[in-house]
């Protein structure tokens, strides 16, 4: 996880930063957990890593 937020204009100018920076926006994943009368919406960001090649010898 990169950010978490329950306020939608800090996640896009976080989005935006990332842009800037050159992140590879097919990498990101934005997740809206939705809230209820008890829980606030938050949205979360989230960046896809691949996964690490094997050592050898294993």
């Amino acid at each position: 996880m990169i950010f978490e937020t329950r306020d939608e204009t800090a996640l896009r100018a976080r989005l935006s930063g990332l842009r800037e920076a050159g992140v590879d926006e097919s990498t990101i994943r934005i997740d809206m957990l939705c809230g209820r009368l008890a829980l606030p919406t938050t949205y979360r960001l989230s960046r896809f890593a691949a996964r690490p090649a094997p050592e050898s010898g294993h």
